[in-house]
């Protein structure tokens, strides 16, 4: 899904006020991780998650893997902190220039 910087700056926003709902551990990305992101994501379409220490390129490779097997958006990573993004169906958060469903 492709946002625009208003939406992506909107969804930060949103974001800010969240708790980290799901954790990777140091085992890294199991199946279990990505079936409680999947269903977090279902419930909630935006979802901080926080990332095992490591490098920047891990952090984000891990992210971008994170989003590609539960077909979300990154929106942002700052520091271990990672912020991804899925519309429900039908969507809860409605992004600015976007129309609502009917």
């Amino acid at each position: 899904m492709k946002l625009t910087g208003t939406q992506i700056r909107h969804l930060r926003g949103l974001a800010h006020h969240k708790r980290s709902v799901i954790t990777v551990g140091l085992s890294g990305l199991t199946k279990g991780v990505i079936k409680e992101l999947d269903s977090a994501l279902t419930a909630h379409e935006l979802v901080k998650i926080k990332l095992p220490a490591g490098s920047r390129l891990d952090k984000q490779t891990m992210l971008h893997r994170l989003c590609a097997s539960t077909t979300a958006t990154s929106i942002q990573l700052i520091g271990r902190i990672g912020i991804i993004y899925r519309p429900g169906d039908p969507p809860v958060i409605l992004l600015p220039g976007a129309t609502r469903p009917s």
